[in-house]
């Protein structure tokens, strides 16, 4: 149950995020993403994922789907497996590796895998790179400090407790 309501939490911050909007061309870059990677680097990657999945569903849902349904649910799988491959990296690997390629992977890569739909090319991935990029920066960079600053404070080791007592 702790659990449960402790994801709920980080999915509730996703949509608070979906309420500060970056500029972009799609208007659905926003900092919903924080907390997935906070999520990811507190509680593991795969509630990392979920919550990621969540947060861009809902920030795309607060535009209107600009980029349809169907493309929003890819991208929303695409920050699933990034905000994993985040948070599998911050706990086994580098936690600077793991900041440094969740913000290539977010920031280029995604827009990069939309190039090859059809109505996507060079001009979506030209006008999405730079601000994607940028969102990716603060996103994850934001994340990584406050899982800082949580640790310093010791609230790290409750909340994981919390998540590990009920497995």
């Amino acid at each position: 149950m702790k659990r449960t309501v402790i994801l709920s939490m980080f999915i509730a911050l996703c949509f608070v995020g979906t309420m500060i909007k970056l500029p972009s061309p799609t208007g659905t870059v926003a900092l919903d993403a924080l907390p997935a990677f906070l999520a990811a680097s507190l509680l593991g990657p795969v509630p990392g994922a979920i919550t990621g999945l969540l947060g861009h569903l809902m920030t795309a849902a607060s535009a209107g789907f600009p980029l349809t349904l169907p493309i929003h649910l890819l991208i929303g799988v695409q920050m699933a497996v990034i905000v994993s491959i985040y948070g599998f990296l911050f706990k086994n690997v580098n936690r600077v590796l793991a900041v440094i390629i969740a913000i290539l992977l977010n920031g280029i890569g995604a827009p990069a895998v939309l190039m090859l739909l059809p109505g996507f090319g060079a001009a979506f991935f030209a006008a999405m790179v730079l601000p994607l990029s940028i969102g990716s920066l603060i996103n994850i960079l934001l994340a990584y400090m406050v899982h800082l600053a949580l640790e310093k404070s010791r609230a790290v080791i409750k909340v994981t407790s919390v998540m590990h007592s009920e497995q």
